[in-house]
């Protein structure tokens, strides 16, 4: 039997979650206040993803760089694959709130969006 200690971020309580594993099965989840961090912690235990944000060069835009992030969570392990992709990346103004710039980053499946506005200089 395996035990993980975990500090819930499913919601701003943080609780302190205690999560027994059975051969990488979840066997239990306890210290958490609502079902955020049953879901979170079990899903953190098993397969950990992360929503990535970071910026890219944008050339002749008003601003110097564009901020971006992966439209959905992408495996934890693959973070550095992303932010390989998302640093060779170079964009042309204007670009829009939502708009792709990477579609499939990595291979995961996963598109980086723009989350500003940026307009030609």
């Amino acid at each position: 039997m395996e035990t993980r200690e975990l500090t819930c971020i499913g919601c701003p309580m943080g609780c302190q979650i205690t999560v027994q594993l059975d051969k990488g099965e979840v066997v239990s989840v306890e210290g958490n206040t609502c079902e955020k961090g049953d879901i979170y912690a079990r899903k953190e235990v098993t397969n950990p993803t992360r929503i990535v944000t970071s910026t890219v060069v944008i050339n002749g835009g008003d601003k110097e760089r564009l901020p971006v992030k992966t439209k959905n969570d992408i495996p934890k392990d693959k973070i550095f694959d992303v932010m390989k992709d998302i640093d060779a990346v170079t964009v042309d103004a204007p670009k829009k709130i939502g708009d792709v710039i990477i579609d499939n980053v990595a291979g995961t499946g996963v598109a980086v969006i723009a989350t500003r506005n940026v307009e030609i200089e």
